[in-house]
């Protein structure tokens, strides 16, 4: 029984460290991943026409309402198919702005590849689309 206990306990101590480890490391993401994660997350939300995810992509001033952003997306998903992020590119930060190249294509033009310069904004300290992408 003590080897049992032995190896449990050292299991535990091993848990917790890598718990402690996590907790003080922190996100190192560094703040252009967080703008194209803030891209690719809208686009998601998006398509999955979860207004909620979009609302927490999207700054204040750009969010609309549910019903108009939701037909919005069906109209253009009718008419182009499902969008999709290829690429972010060229993101430039200043402060609590930023500028991205986003590069979006559609389902029914796969090949028909869309370079949109974006804007972003960090609110409550997350980035979030502050312009709006082809549609």
């Amino acid at each position: 029984m003590a080897p049992f206990l032995g190896a449990l306990a050292i299991a535990g101590i091993v848990l917790i460290g890598i718990w402690l480890f996590n907790l003080f490391q922190g996100d190192r993401t560094p703040e252009d991943q967080r703008v194209a994660r803030a891209a690719v997350g809208q686009n998601d939300a998006l398509q999955r026409e979860n207004f909620a995810d979009y609302a927490s992509f999207t700054c204040g001033k750009e969010r609309g309402s549910e019903a108009e952003v939701i037909a919005r997306q069906r109209d253009s998903s009718a008419k182009r198919g499902a969008r999709f992020v290829d690429d972010v590119t060229d993101v430039k930060i200043d402060g609590d702005r930023a500028t991205a190249t986003v590069t979006y294509h559609f389902d029914k033009a796969p090949d028909d590849k869309k370079p949109v310069p974006m804007t972003f904004v960090r609110e409550d300290g997350a980035w979030k689309v502050c312009s709006t992408g082809p549609s």
